[in-house]
């Protein structure tokens, strides 16, 4: 089996920038007037690693703040690490920002000319590429009109078409494709697809998720300059929702937390053994328990076997549980428990949902999803205006959505949601990601996700 090789190793990068509280304290440092620190330390970036391999596309994903342009600046050398090892092998091409490296007095010719030979290439090499680039770019004669003229929209068609037509080994592109058309961004994700065909490597940040789940073959999620972990486009994004909703707990947390559990029962169970009464009527107590959760754990597993078809024990939570999710099941046409749904058909999604606190404005949901990750479609009550009624703590809500299914043939996920606000305040009660699984049976599959249903007529 051939070795991955590295196309970029990035080895505990930091980079630290010093916040003055006036400019006159820059200058008496940078003159040794005062001793000892004027400035706090701000890290955009600590102890970051990131390996990437050659014809690997990697998605860097994270919050405004979280290191994401810091990180790919670094890479391509417009920023110099604070410290850390960096290495890069192949020829980088980087659309970082707007503009970045364009004189605004020069035109669009001169400004690829400029561009081309910052890459090392030549006159010769640059002009053999000329056409392409034009092609590409498509702005007409506003290519020979200086670039202080040029509308964002053309800006980037023309940097993202230098960018890819240099042949480049590494592309790195940083939310630049937000800004052009529909028509150019679908253009530029083709070329994406070309590029992995052919083996290129590509680094891409993005805020579009979709995006990163569709083209990415794997994912690094970085908040407020630490890389909080990397792995497949689907797993880091549900966790990058949890840092959104400030609901993501670090496995580290989890294991204390766990360990603060373990020792709480060590201290009642020495208490007990210190005293007999209190051990006799614990021993009464757990035995009655025992009975009662033996009962109750039979009937639960075969509510949950009858119940919970295509249940994913293992899916993802969380929430502050002001409310929570305790029951869910879909049902077909016929109201008959199921996992798979024919296409064209009827269908109902039941959920069951408990209310621990008072909540002033809940909103249920789900979300279905293909098995990369893109959502595809979903919906909650707030959308619909179904509910927009305040709660009591103890009180229980059971909810349907019914829809026809139109989605092609294949298998789906279902995540649901239990969210609201509180005042401006966005919370989320409850969430289980790819909770369900969800099977469409279909004889006809058409282009896309799902059915457009076409009445055809020809005369």
């Amino acid at each position: 089996m051939e070795e991955k090789k590295l196309a970029i190793c990035a080895e505990q990068i930091t980079k630290m920038y010093k916040l003055y509280d006036k400019p006159s304290d820059r200058l008496k440092e940078a003159l040794g007037l005062k001793k000892g620190k004027l400035y706090k330390e701000h890290y955009a970036l600590n102890g970051v690693d990131l390996s990437i391999y050659k014809g690997e596309t990697v998605g860097i994903i994270g919050t405004n703040g979280s290191g994401k342009s810091t990180i790919l600046k670094i890479i391509t050398g417009v920023l110099n690490a604070t410290s850390g090892n960096l290495m890069v092998d192949g020829r980088i091409s980087a659309l970082l920002e707007l503009g970045a490296g364009f004189n605004m007095e020069y035109n669009g010719i001169e400004n690829i000319y400029l561009n081309g030979t910052m890459m090392g290439f030549s006159e010769k090499e640059i002009e053999a590429r000329m056409d392409s680039i034009l092609e590409f770019a498509d702005i007409g004669d506003f290519v020979y009109q200086p670039c202080k003229t040029y509308s964002s929209g053309m800006f980037v068609r023309l940097a993202f078409a230098v960018a890819i037509n240099i042949e480049p080994e590494i592309l790195i592109v940083d939310e630049a494709l937000s800004v052009g058309d529909v028509f150019f961004q679908a253009k530029c994700y083709h070329k994406f697809e070309e590029f992995k065909k052919m083996g290129k490597t590509i680094l891409f940040v993005s805020h579009d998720l979709s995006s990163i789940a569709k083209y990415c073959d794997r994912v690094v999620l970085l908040n407020k300059g630490v890389k909080l972990g990397e792995g497949s486009p689907k797993e880091m994004i549900d966790t990058y929702k949890q840092v959104l909703v400030g609901q993501y707990q670090a496995p580290e947390e989890e294991a204390l937390l766990q360990d603060e559990d373990v020792n709480e029962t060590a201290e009642n169970s020495t208490e007990a053994d210190q005293n007999p009464q209190i051990k006799e009527k614990n021993t009464e107590e757990k035995t009655v328990q025992e009975e009662k959760n033996a009962s109750a754990k039979s009937k639960e597993e075969t509510k949950k076997i009858i119940q919970n078809l295509g249940v994913n024990e293992k899916a993802l939570e969380y929430g502050n549980r002001d409310g929570e999710i305790t029951e869910f099941y879909i049902t077909d046409k016929k109201d008959v428990q199921t996992s798979a749904i024919i296409k064209g058909e009827e269908f109902t999604l039941h959920m069951k949902v408990k209310f621990n606190n008072d909540v002033p404005a809940p909103i249920f949901a789900f979300t279905i999803k293909d098995k990369h990750g893109t959502e595809i479609t979903g919906t909650n009550t707030m959308f619909e205006k179904a509910f927009l009624e305040s709660v009591k703590a103890g009180e229980s809500k059971e909810i349907t959505f019914t829809q026809r299914m139109d989605l092609q043939g294949g298998e789906y996920l279902l995540s649901l949601g239990l969210t609201g606000y509180e005042g401006d305040q966005f919370q989320v009660y409850h969430r289980l990601y790819d909770v369900l699984s969800l099977t469409v049976v279909s004889e006809k599959n058409t282009v896309g996700y799902y059915d457009m249903n076409s009445k055809i007529v020809i005369k």
